[in-house]
């Protein structure tokens, strides 16, 4: 999603389990009348990426997934590079800092990535996950025998398509949300034993004390969570905060608030989209615009 005229900042943004980027309402079309873009595409095995039914959920383990994300980011940051190079008249200042977010199985993959991740990552601003899956909900948590058994199931069938029907009701407070979600064809509730794996994985390394420690990225880390959410743990986005070794980190609560922030009613969907663009805008060094249309929906 663009913005008119030059962007003050840039997300590459990453979206949650059976979801894709074209899902997401109001929230970019209201970060870009603050002046940031965002840059989003369907990943591997999701959305328009995939092309038959055998390859829905197949997004690879957690290198192919860091993978296709640093090569995303990167593609960001030489665009940007670029775009600044054949402006001879744009000073330093005015080149758009790139932030990471993600939306709950992508808000834990931008946190992993920046934090845990192998790979030489590009100066980033900040990062910002929403709703993020560091652990499932309690009440939609599996037991720790099956979690072991199909751990070991994956190294033997990785691509093995299993159907993991979520609660579109516990999407959002907004019947007219959960149902647009159980009727987008492209929304298909299908991982495969390594996709699924490598997501919990990467959720129990964020739930563990090590979080912050020696990690070459010691930026600015924004996370918030919906305080009714019971598809991913609103305490384990909260007690990841605490852990986290950073001089900048925010946990941001929306009280009452369910999955989806972004299709939340009652002023919770306004309130993210000014929430996220204040927080990157005060990291741009360039001020919010406080009269930016509200959102609609």
């Amino acid at each position: 999603m663009q913005t008119d005229g030059q962007p003050k900042a840039i997300i590459a943004f990453v979206h949650g389990f059976s979801d894709h980027c074209n899902s997401y309402y109001d929230l970019f079309p209201t970060l870009a009348s603050y002046g940031v873009e965002i840059r989003a595409l369907d990943q591997r095995g999701w959305g328009r990426s995939v092309t038959d039914t055998a390859s829905r959920g197949r997004t690879g383990g957690t290198e192919v997934v860091m993978s296709d994300f640093h090569s995303f980011v990167t593609s960001i940051f030489d665009s940007v590079k670029s775009t600044s190079s054949s402006d001879r008249d744009a000073s330093p200042s005015e080149t758009p800092a790139v932030f990471i977010m993600g939306h709950s199985k992508g808000g834990a993959e931008v946190l992993y990535y920046a934090l845990n991740s192998s790979l030489d990552l590009p100066p980033i601003a900040g990062v910002l996950a929403y709703s993020p899956l560091i652990a499932l909900h309690p009440s939609t948590r599996p037991w720790n025998l099956t979690v072991f058994l199909g751990r070991i199931a994956s190294k033997v069938l990785p691509s093995f398509q299993l159907v993991q029907p979520l609660n579109e009701y516990l999407m959002s407070r907004d019947k007219r949300i959960c149902d647009e979600w159980r009727q987008d064809p492209l929304c298909h509730d299908t991982g495969t034993l390594e996709g699924i794996g490598g997501m919990l994985d990467r959720g129990a390394w964020l739930e563990g004390e090590q979080v912050g420690k020696d990690c070459k990225y010691k930026g600015p880390v924004w996370v918030c969570h919906g305080s009714a959410d019971e598809i991913n743990s609103y305490e384990a986005s909260r007690s990841f905060v605490e852990r986290l070794e950073s001089d900048d980190k925010t946990f941001k609560s929306y009280e009452g608030a369910y999955h989806k922030l972004h299709g939340e009613p009652e002023g919770v969907k306004e309130a993210l989209a000014k929430d996220v663009a204040e927080w990157i805008l005060n990291r741009s060094e360039v001020p919010a615009n406080h009269n930016a249309p509200a959102l609609k929906l």
